[in-house]
């Protein structure tokens, strides 16, 4: 009889905007200083878009670099997902537009919205087609210029977000390899502790929802704290047990960049040294679903993890949604 296929992670990609923005930029446009984020958020820059680009343009080169590493062609890729909430239109999807752009010519293509969990979500998606003898090979992508949906006149909220993309093409797992366990988790109960108001069917744009500036992002910045670090431990408890594993047998654990306290709380609940911690928030800031593909490509490509490793990511985002996910590459 044949075994299960175990789906793996056959290659890594991501892409960030050229232009920084520095805490000393934002100094220059709102009341905040360079001590006052580093010490509460880890943050001292962030990627910022140019006018006139878009998540597709980011999701589509760091799909690109995924395939090229992996070796494997366009045309063999079986379902593009796209984690976004900042998507090029309402429709038709950000997905649709990348698969266009890299002649995924045989893919189904399609957005998920699970905001900073996002990622996770189309993991154990695309893991699950692959696991049913649905799919071969699933990228899994995941793109955001928060930018857009950021208030740069709220101080609690302007330092903290930036722009990127990251993805990764999952296929079928040689050996070992492949996705051990993961759990996704939701609770609407807390929709208002992050959320963006205005742009949907409930509050279609209109002046007022526009001079209201409710076509930003809002965050209840203590409520997202307590939930955040309860979130962490707990998806990595479930991962951990399900995959039969111990904190010690990680060799990288990447945790979803949106905070070093959130980070720090969490790693040391598990005695995780600093050296075993992906950590890119310093550069780019909270870039949503993608802050964990993309500090998973740098890590990767910067041999501070290698094949035969495991690895664990976990993450948490507006819904309230929050995730993990546990591999051996």
């Amino acid at each position: 009889m044949t075994g299960r296929v175990r789906a793996g992670i056959l290659g890594t990609g991501s892409a960030l905007p050229n232009r920084v923005l520095t805490n000393a930029d934002l100094e220059q446009m709102v009341e905040t200083n360079n001590e006052w984020i580093v010490t509460r958020t880890g943050i001292e820059e962030r990627r910022i878009a140019e006018p006139g680009e878009a998540t597709s343009d980011y999701v589509a080169a760091a799909c690109q670099r995924a395939l090229e590493m992996s070796g494997v062609a366009p045309s063999d890729v079986d379902m593009l997902i796209c984690a976004t909430v900042t998507p090029d239109h309402a429709f038709p999807s950000t997905g649709n537009l990348v698969q266009e752009r890299l002649g995924l010519t045989k893919a189904s293509a399609f957005d998920l919205s699970a905001a900073c969990s996002g990622f996770l979500y189309a993991l154990s998606l695309g893991t699950s087609m692959i696991e049913a003898g649905r799919a071969k090979y699933v990228l899994v992508s995941a793109g955001d210029i928060l930018s857009r949906i950021v208030d740069y006149t709220d101080r609690t909220t302007c330092v903290l977000f930036g722009d990127g993309a990251g993805a990764v093409l999952l296929g079928p797992a040689e050996g070992d390899s492949g996705v051990m366990s993961f759990a996704i988790h939701s609770d609407g109960s807390g929709k208002d502790t992050l959320y963006l108001k205005a742009g949907g069917s409930r509050y279609p744009a209109t002046q007022e929802t526009v001079a209201k500036g409710d076509h930003y992002l809002k965050m209840a910045g203590r409520d997202t704290f307590k939930f955040a670090v309860q979130a962490m431990v707990s998806a990595t408890e479930e991962v951990l047990e399900q995959a039969g594993l111990q904190p010690e047998d990680v060799a990288l654990y990447v945790p979803h960049q949106a905070n070093l306290r959130i980070i720090d709380a969490a790693r040391r609940r598990f005695h995780i040294p600093d050296e075993r911690v992906a950590l890119t928030l310093n550069k780019y800031g909270n870039t949503s679903g993608s802050s964990i593909p993309i500090a998973l490509d740098e890590f990767y490509r910067a041999g501070r993890v290698k094949k035969g490793d495991v690895v664990l990511c976990v993450g948490f985002g507006a819904g309230l949604t929050w995730g993990a996910a546990a591999f051996r590459l």
